[in-house]
């Protein structure tokens, strides 16, 4: 493995919209800096499911359906 290559991997402070923290490790930011984050990951849809239905804009969705119904997707 080369040296000098790889981003620095050490422990930060992720700091939720409720005023929740956490430690983990990760390559963003310095060791010891804090992350706010400006999305709640408790209730957005991206994290949760959500039930937002996904719009099928020049019926591309289901062209694709179509084309793949026979593979069990």
């Amino acid at each position: 493995m080369k040296k000098d290559i790889h981003p620095d991997y050490h422990t930060i402070e992720v700091k939720l919209l409720n005023g929740e923290t956490y430690t983990t490790k990760s390559t963003w930011g310095s060791e010891g800096d804090v992350l706010n984050l400006e999305i709640d990951p408790s209730v957005h849809p991206a994290w949760t499911g959500g039930s937002a239905r996904l719009m099928d804009t020049g019926g591309r969705v289901s062209k694709f359906k179509k084309k793949y119904e026979g593979l069990g997707f």
